[in-house]
């Protein structure tokens, strides 16, 4: 049943992505089918892969535990706030502080998880910014 549940408002979900998308136009033409496509393609595949799992044969589900689901709340939450914090924070601080929690959810102790989180923020910061010219923030408190 649970999984119908999700079809269900993934389902809601696509469909408003998709009149949304629709309303894509570009102000100059730089490629032949302009930018709407991808993102009306995307939706599309997903709105096909929610109808099948509507129509399908539901299976037997088991929730996981309530430690488990916590774990997963938190990791939602973390998430949001890294969506919301990336340009003030910067985006090494913001990967650092992400990747350092993510480890502790994971089991890493504190000093290791401190430590692959500074080091990931860092280090892909400078693959982004440098090798790939992906300009990232630094963040306002950088600036």
């Amino acid at each position: 049943m649970s999984d119908r549940i999700f079809a269900g408002i993934w389902l809601l979900l696509c469909i408003g992505g998709l009149m949304v998308a629709w309303q894509i136009h570009s102000e100059y033409s730089y490629e032949p089918v302009g930018p709407r496509p991808f993102p009306v393609g995307i939706l599309g595949l997903m709105l096909f892969c929610s109808v099948a799992l509507l129509l399908r044969k539901p299976d037997v589900v088991q929730w996981p535990h309530r430690r488990v689901l916590q774990r997963l709340l938190v990791m939602v939450i973390v998430l949001l706030m890294y969506a919301w914090g990336f340009e003030w924070l910067g985006f090494p601080l913001a990967t650092a502080i992400l990747t350092a929690i993510i480890g502790t959810l994971f089991g890493a102790t504190i000093p290791a998880a401190g430590m692959s989180g500074a080091a990931m923020g860092i280090l892909l910061w400078y693959a982004f910014d440098r090798l790939l010219d992906v300009t990232l923030p630094l963040g306002a408190w950088l600036n």
